[in-house]
């Protein structure tokens, strides 16, 4: 075969039509060109086989069916991300995409382009997304439910009025519990007008003021139970006033407004069974706490009984110590002499008081002749001590003495001279300081006297 050629050129000769042999990528190149040339195509059917989403690529791998046929189907991991629901077996879908031939295999699949549900998908992809609208609205947070009584004494039923269910919930509580007083508010579980007809019957059982509502309806398939999925619906049981126990359908099915209600319950005899404890389980529990109350008194009366006669051992064995104490105290008080005899004291004291005194005499006079010694010996002491300490002193001060004489102002006036003071006190040294009639005071040798000024010369 001539390369460069185009594969389905030398798949067919168009000179002798004579077919040419293909290399099996070549045959798989030449099916993968002609499948895309094909349109896009919307495809419906039946998911089996599935697998995924892949551990690393994220993608799924599964067979869309239908009564005849099966084809390959390959939907990309953002794909299966946008549908928003999780695909499994048995589960309709609607496609749309086109055919491509994988080279290493020549395999022919559908590559999905968009994914949705159909059928009974289609209504679970709708209520999903209904689930999440209300549960990002906080209506199915657990700390916004409200507890149930345990003993309820009265319950609203709001059911059909027809049919099993009323009669299974009456015969649950009345077996349960003959106590429980029931009031049925009758409405239309399915159907065009149903979700208008439980709205006001939930707000006919309100107004009763029981101590629970029992929403319930027997089971049915998904789309018989979708009432119980409308979203006004599930807001009129948020916003019930009395708490709103739910059993509708079966154990499997879960509804919008089982996850909104304050309780939900599998079936609607379970709803019943937990608003209304079994009488003989409760006559049951009773007496059990009757006989735990009456063991727990009589342990605390033994145990107080123990008690108070421990502390009367101890207090009769505590007194009688005591009594013996005070008895050995007062035994011994009244032998003492000052209590046989009242003047035996002061004889004690007077006799201690003369001794004293007698010591005192005998001691005052040694005293005294040692003091006596001690201040003469003292007295020598200084007495050498002085002499021994002013006698090197006692050639200068003479020196001293005789210094301060020769230069004393009194020898010179000795010798006939004299000072001559102003009234001030002031000594004068000049006959100008001086005016006729001043008195001023003369100091001499020897004495002084006062004399008026009656002449002065230079």
């Amino acid at each position: 075969m001539a390369a460069g050629r185009n594969p389905l050129a030398r798949g067919i000769d168009q000179r002798d039509n004579k077919v040419d042999m293909l290399s099996v990528s070549d045959a798989i190149s030449l099916a993968k060109a002609q499948v895309s040339g094909m349109p896009a195509l919307v495809v419906a059917g039946e998911v089996s086989g599935f697998r995924g989403p892949n551990a690393r690529s994220g993608h799924c791998y599964f067979q869309v069916k239908d009564d005849e046929s099966a084809m390959d189907v390959i939907v990309w991991r953002n794909v299966y991300a946008n549908l928003g629901a999780q695909l499994r077996d048995g589960l309709a879908i609607v496609m749309r995409g086109k055919f491509d031939v994988y080279k290493g295999t020549g395999r022919l699949s559908f590559i999905a382009r968009s994914l949705e549900l159909a059928g009974e998908g289609a209504l679970r992809q709708k209520v999903a997304a209904l689930a999440r609208k209300l549960e990002a609205e906080g209506l199915m947070a657990p700390e916004r439910k409200r507890p149930i009584a345990r003993f309820c004494e009265r319950v609203a039923v709001v059911t059909s009025p027809s049919g099993s269910v009323i009669d299974d919930v009456k015969r649950t509580l009345a077996r349960r519990n003959p106590l429980v007083a029931i009031d049925v508010v009758g409405c239309a579980v399915q159907g065009p007008y149903a979700v208008d007809s439980i709205i006001r019957a939930l707000g006919v059982a309100a107004d009763a003021r029981p101590e629970a509502i029992l929403l319930v309806r027997g089971g049915g398939s998904f789309e018989d139970l979708m009432t119980f999925n409308d979203e006004r619906l599930a807001r009129a049981v948020a916003a019930s006033p009395i708490p709103v126990v739910t059993g509708i359908g079966h154990e499997p099915d879960t509804s919008i407004c089982d996850m909104v209600s304050d309780r939900r319950a599998s079936t609607p005899t379970a709803a019943a069974e937990s608003v209304a404890p079994a009488i003989d389980e409760i006559v049951e529990a009773i007496e059990g706490r009757r006989q735990r109350m009456g063991s727990a008194l009589q342990a605390a009366v033994t145990a107080e009984s123990s008690r108070l006669d421990l502390a009367s051992s101890r207090a009769t064995r505590s007194l009688a110590s005591k009594v013996e104490r005070e008895r050995a105290l007062l035994e011994a008080l009244s032998h003492r002499r000052c209590l046989e005899d009242p003047f035996a004291f002061l004889e004690d004291r007077s006799a201690f008081v003369l001794q004293t005194e007698q010591r005192l005499d005998d001691a005052i006079p040694r005293v005294m002749e040692a003091r006596v010694k001690q201040v003469e010996l003292l007295s020598e002491r200084l007495t050498n001590g002085a002499e021994r300490i002013t006698t090197p002193h006692g050639a200068a001060i003479a020196a001293l003495a005789a210094s301060l004489d020769a230069l004393s102002p009194l020898r010179v006036l000795a010798r006939g001279y004299a000072i001559v003071k102003d009234g001030r006190g002031g000594v004068v040294c000049d006959a100008g300081d001086l005016r006729v009639g001043q008195r001023v005071d003369v100091r001499l040798g020897r004495g002084s006297f006062a004399a008026t000024v009656d002449q002065t010369s230079e």
